[in-house]
């Protein structure tokens, strides 16, 4: 099936890449990289379409994402992040939908997960306070996702995802990093919001993979996990810096031998083609596992089918071992490249900077995510809300 979206990006790139050390030096992705990607269609493949949306399969939005990684990182986790967020508000009940699209569907929005702030009952909702960190590309939003936790009725608390409009929080700006820098992931402080309770999605109902938008928004994509969708948002632009620091490290040694001056004796080094292959293969290696698995949750969601556990593990087991794959290719490449990978202005040595800041993401816990698939290999009970 054609990606018309990824058609339309890759005329963008040369753009993108040439913008990338801007994006650096701003901590933020430039304003005319967003609408470009706006206008592209990227942030619309994940929406529903009552607001204009394409509802595309995940596999041909993270295709989107690794491609656009290739030029700069930072912009790819920004528009994987804002682009993925149009799947989750799909899932709110249809009001909060209404409340974001229905003046503008191209509004976007950024997220803080970690539940960090404090949620209090009140009539008709609750009071929120607190500030959350790393919220990505949170200048180009106007509303935000901010997870909370609220007393049950059975003594525990309930983990929430709450939305909020851009006026009723502040922007900090703390974004000073060695990686990701271009991502403008600053800090959102609230000191007193009223949060309706229709603009609230609890983790339970994340679990079981239901949520009330679904009454009106019928797709098969949005009865796919979340653990999944969550997790490949965060992978993507990690496999697609890789692929563009293998891109960029292949064309060099193909110029050199042109060029020569010792650039063909370099280019001979059997132990080179050795490392350049074991990347080749772990780049493949991630995409086509985290492609399966994301279209095995869709054919089961097609046919109307439970997403079994085995493959809900599975897919969280792939995800971190893609992360993991496209680390040890781009450090392959990095250590292929020599004391050339180290100069700047050099793609190479940003794409390692950046994937490596990807890579300590919390959904990149490796061990936990593992642990995960080995319990359930051994029948054991799994229960955690990222699958």
């Amino acid at each position: 099936m054609t990606n018309k979206v990824l058609d339309r990006v890759r005329d963008l790139l040369p753009a993108i890449r040439e913008r990338a050390a801007d994006a650096e030096l701003q901590r933020r992705v430039p304003d005319q990289s967003i609408r470009e990607l706006i206008d592209a269609g990227v942030f619309r493949m994940l929406q529903p379409s009552r607001f204009g949306g394409d509802e595309s399969s995940p596999v041909a939005f993270y295709e989107v994402i690794r491609a656009i990684a290739t030029a700069c990182p930072s912009t790819a986790w920004v528009a994987s992040v804002l682009g993925a967020h149009p799947w989750q508000l799909a899932l709110f009940p249809p009001r909060a939908q209404e409340d974001v699209w229905s003046a503008d569907p191209d509004t976007l929005v950024s997220s803080s997960y970690a539940p960090t702030g404090k949620l209090t009952p009140v009539d008709g909702g609750f009071e929120i306070s607190g500030r959350w960190s790393f919220s990505s590309g949170c200048d180009h939003a106007r509303w935000a996702f901010l997870g909370a936790v609220v007393p049950n009725d059975e003594g525990g608390a309930e983990y929430l995802t709450v939305l909020v409009p851009r006026a009723d929080y502040r922007i900090e700006d703390v974004w000073h990093v060695s990686g990701l820098s271009g991502t403008g992931s600053n800090d959102i402080v609230i000191e007193k919001a009223f949060v309706p309770a229709h603009r609230t999605y609890s983790a339970s109902e994340q679990a079981e993979l239901r949520g009330p938008g679904q009454e009106v928004n019928t797709a098969p994509l949005y009865r796919i996990s979340f653990g999944a969708v969550f997790s490949s948002t965060i992978t993507a632009p990690i496999i697609g810096a890789a692929q563009g620091a293998y891109e960029a490290h292949i064309e060099r040694m193909r110029e050199r031998v042109r060029i020569s001056y010792g650039g063909q004796k370099a280019a001979e080094d059997p132990f080179a083609h050795v490392r350049v292959a074991r990347a080749a293969s772990e780049i493949d290696a991630a995409i086509l596992q985290m492609e399966r698995n994301i279209g095995e949750q869709l054919r089961y969601a097609e046919a109307g089918e439970e997403i079994p556990l085995e493959l809900r593990v599975r897919s969280r087991r792939d995800q971190v071992r893609g992360t993991e794959r496209a680390i040890e290719a781009i450090d392959l490449l990095f250590d292929n490249s020599g004391g050339h990978a180290i100069r700047k202005p050099n793609p190479i040595e940003r794409h390692w900077r950046d994937a490596h800041a990807g890579s300590v993401h919390v959904i990149n816990d490796v061990e936990r995510a593992l642990v995960l698939y080995g319990r359930d290999a051994f029948g054991l009970p799994v229960t955690d809300r990222m699958i």
